[in-house]
């Protein structure tokens, strides 16, 4: 008897031929797997197409997918070898339960669940349902998303939901509904091809998105200019024909100082600004003193370089440009999002075929989570919380009245301040890690000890989920059906290829059983993802993030379906602004008059040094997967701190040398890579590894006043050479293990 899911076999039966997957032959020294399963990436925004392989139940290996229009069967390290998590032995196989003095001890799923209930009823009987809290992440399905907005609303009855997309893409969203009333990529990467200039601003596209590098080398081989802007000369900017070197926390006053170029040459599209945009004569006053000498001094560009810049984008024909974290991990991360923006609407290089803008999404479903409801200030459809017509359409879908519908809560970091400061007495998380991946992480520390009652829900014992009094064991990504939107918004299928070990359970299912016993089973009478979704299509339907015409069948038929879709008949929206109509109060897009204006910290003489800290390529997020993949951990197996020559010949620092960085939030000790491609007033380290090797134990919680993202890439320090040389990682693992 077949131990495939019935989804999986399903597949090989309709859609094996339409998608031409023919019997695979023999593997020398093993058997023929059970099943190809087409299916994505578990791992960032990119989403690329897959073909796990599977035998007894288990993923075995992969084939490239290379009809998949993206990345037409291209992978990066951790995609290629993204399959080992499914047998890892840290699986999470059973319920567990904290016992005092013993750490923890299996339990039954009725006894974890009804122990679950029974606090969350006795806290928020005692404090107020607000007094309980949900954390969430977007590496979950736009099904699991949509149902964790839900569930927290209508089970839980909090208002204080957010989702780890806080700390990734919210500064993007917000910079995005400003200046088009839509939060979406314009056009699909295949558009960059034939792009004049392409101008990439805080990605490591290399490192962190490599799948996209070919579309941007596609650009580059037809002769276009490349230009990146990053404090890293990473190995993106080092192809780029202009590296603008900015210092951390000035890149508005740059991208302000180009505007006003483009003023001063007249490289505008005065006929788009004028019938199609609002707010440009604001725009243009607030950047009228960003000369290009204050420019220079205030991001440490040169002058020359920024009028280059300028004239290659304002005299060019067509264009992208593309932004993510590195922007937007600021508490001016919307600034620097509309500032861009401005460049592209300046030059009216939007809504045409090979000329787009884009913000590139870190998350496995950075796009879609963002969009359905588990957002303290989001409904689905991408709606808004506290808009009165937006609250009765939602609760008119769900069935409930509209004042039973919970008002706008606190952020992810808000929420931890809030624990730490005894308001919120309990929490759910569900794949999410806040102790690696939030800043100032002794704050959190803090914060999860003081709870009175903590459930997590993850298929590893992360760090976060160590603080547990009890854990649920839920689902990899292979394991469960539904849908994700990538970083183009294209919404594609995540097919179900094994089915989840020993006692774990879907993630869906736990939310729906805690939902039943949390006496709201009404509400969530779904038998599958595919009931969930056509929920979710309907919840959508009118909203900005509009799925209505979206199908499981027609996801399958076009390889993907891009937002909006209004209706069955329509085919989706591949390149947005075509008809010239933003979904604004006016119908226009938006320039935004952008200031300057310092970061939350700012260089002194006790912490002179800018800190500033991002990803390495074999390594994910809070690493609670990446770190158990073996080759990868060999690829790059600790947090090393990236400093300048110049910088480490001034302070004494060796290469390899231990040294002690210190912040406003403590110290800790990296091993020093000395290497020219960094500013010589900032260092880097990424963010990946937890406890003594965490960096975020100094980062500071400072957070953008409108999206309330941290400033992970802005935080002073001060740096203490020890005169010990950092031992080898396979040193350190080898007297670990002694």
């Amino acid at each position: 008897m077949s131990r495939l899911p019935v989804a999986a076999e399903q597949l090989i039966a309709e859609f094996g031929p339409h998608l031409n997957y023919p019997p695979r032959e023999g593997f020398p020294g093993r058997d023929q797997p059970d099943a190809v399963v087409p299916t994505h990436c578990c791992f960032c925004g990119m989403q690329c197409g897959i073909k796990l392989l599977v035998k007894d139940n288990r993923v075995v290996g992969f084939d490239p997918w290379e009809e998949f229009p993206f990345n037409e069967g291209r992978l990066c390290p951790k995609g290629v070898q993204r399959y080992l998590q499914n047998n890892h032995p840290d699986r999470l196989l059973h319920p567990l339960a904290r016992v005092e003095g013993r750490g923890f001890a299996p339990a039954s799923w009725d006894d974890a669940l009804d122990r679950v209930v029974g606090e969350i009823r006795r806290i928020q009987s005692a404090h107020g349902r607000d007094a309980f809290a949900m954390l969430s992440g977007v590496s979950l399905t736009n099904e699991k998303s949509y149902l964790v907005g839900k569930f927290a609303r209508l089970a839980l009855k909090t208002r204080n939901l957010d989702y780890n997309g806080r700390l990734c893409m919210v500064s993007a969203g917000a910079g995005n509904k400003k200046a088009f009333g839509l939060d979406r990529a314009s056009n699909t990467y295949a558009d960059l091809e034939r792009a004049d200039v392409v101008m990439i601003c805080g990605t490591n596209v290399s490192e962190t998105f490599p799948t996209l590098t070919h579309w941007i080398w596609r650009a580059r081989d037809a002769g276009a200019k490349l230009i990146v802007v990053d404090p890293r000369m990473t190995p993106i900017a080092r192809t780029a024909d202009l590296h603008l070197p900015v210092r951390p926390g000035r890149d508005s006053a740059l991208y302000g100082a180009i505007l006003r170029e483009l003023i001063v040459h007249d490289w505008l599209d005065h006929d788009f600004i004028a019938h199609h945009t609002s707010g440009f004569d604001a725009a243009a006053a607030a950047v009228e003193s960003f000369s290009l000498p204050w420019a220079e001094e205030v991001t440490g560009v040169p002058a020359a370089q920024i009028a280059q810049a300028a004239e290659w984008w304002g005299r060019a024909a067509t264009s992208f440009l593309l932004h993510a974290r590195g922007i937007e991990h600021h508490t001016k991360g919307v600034d620097n999002v509309v500032s861009c923006i401005n460049l592209v609407l300046a030059t009216g290089r939007i809504g045409k075929p090979y000329c787009g803008y884009g913000t590139i999404t870190g998350q496995g479903n950075g796009q879609g989570g963002r969009e359905h409801g588990h957002k303290c200030d989001q409904l689905p459809g991408n709606r808004d919380i506290e808009n009165p017509q937006h609250r009765a359409y939602i609760a008119g879908v769900w069935g409930i009245p509209e004042p039973e519908l919970p008002g706008k809560g606190l952020t992810a970091y808000e929420i931890l301040e809030a624990i730490h400061r005894g308001e919120i007495r309990g929490l759910v998380s569900i794949c999410f890690n806040p102790l690696v991946s939030l800043p100032n992480s002794e704050m959190v520390r803090e914060a999860l000890e003081k709870l009175e009652f903590y459930v997590a829900i993850d298929f590893f014992l992360n760090e976060t989920a160590r603080h547990a009094d009890i854990v649920l064991p839920g689902s990899l990504h292979e394991e469960e059906e539904g849908t994700v939107t990538t970083a183009e918004g294209r919404v594609t299928r995540v097919r179900a290829a094994v089915t989840p070990p020993g006692e774990a359970r879907t993630d869906t299912a736990i939310l729906l059983d805690l939902a039943r016993r949390l006496g709201a089973g009404d509400k969530f009478a779904f038998a599958t993802s595919e009931d969930i979704f056509n929920e979710l299509r309907v919840a959508s339907r009118g909203g900005t993030a509009d799925y209505y015409g979206i199908t499981y069948e027609k996801i399958e038929r076009q390889m993907g379906v891009f937002w909006p879709c209004p209706d069955l008949d329509h085919p989706g929206t591949p390149r947005l602004w075509e008809d010239r109509k933003w979904p604004t109060n006016d119908g226009k897009a938006h320039f935004n008059a952008v200031p300057f204006r310092g970061s939350g910290e700012v260089p002194d003489p006790e912490f002179p040094i800018i800190l500033t800290t991002g990803r390495v390529v074999s390594q994910y997020l809070s690493g609670t997967q990446t770190r158990r993949i073996g080759k990868l951990v060999d690829q790059y197996p600790e947090p090393l701190l990236e400093i300048h020559p110049v910088l480490a010949a001034r302070l004494g620092i060796r290469d390899r040398e231990l040294v002690r960085v210190v912040t406003r939030r403590g110290s800790a000790e990296f091993p020093a890579q000395v290497v020219t491609t960094i500013r010589e007033d900032t260092v880097f380290v990424p963010y990946h590894w937890p406890g003594r090797k965490s960096i975020n134990r100094l980062t500071s919680g400072h957070l953008d006043p409108v999206s309330k993202i941290p400033e992970f890439k802005v935080s002073t320090c001060r740096l203490e050479p020890t005169g010990r040389t950092a031992p080898s990682a396979r040193e350190t693992a080898a007297h670990a293990s002694a």
